[in-house]
């Protein structure tokens, strides 16, 4: 029993440690308002992605950089591509470039 315990112990905490390791990130993924669409927690209308099904909030780039947040097509009323490149690190996206994909 002390062996299952420890062994789902180690699992658990090597499951959060992959999320502070440093992951490079280039290509097109999903970005909304984590708020509004990804239902994410947090008081304000912040910018984010969705990357290998999970989302991140994003460091170095705000949801107002990319237009009116709450207009028809904004990110707050709607999911849209980008282009983006950066690092997840401390499970959050650190961003080099965000530029959205017009369609």
């Amino acid at each position: 029993m002390k062996i299952t315990l420890f062994l789902i112990s180690l699992l658990i905490i090597s499951s959060c440690a992959t999320t502070r390791v440093n992951k490079d990130i280039e290509g097109i993924y999903e970005i909304a308002c984590g708020k509004c669409i990804y239902d994410m927690t947090g008081d304000a209308c912040d910018l984010a992605v969705l990357i290998d099904g999970k989302h991140y909030y994003v460091e170095g780039s705000g949801i107002a950089d990319h237009g009116n947040e709450h207009a028809e097509d904004g990110l707050c009323n709607t999911s849209r591509k980008a282009q983006i490149k950066g690092k997840i690190k401390f499970g959050v996206f650190m961003a080099e470039s965000v530029e959205i994909i017009e369609e």
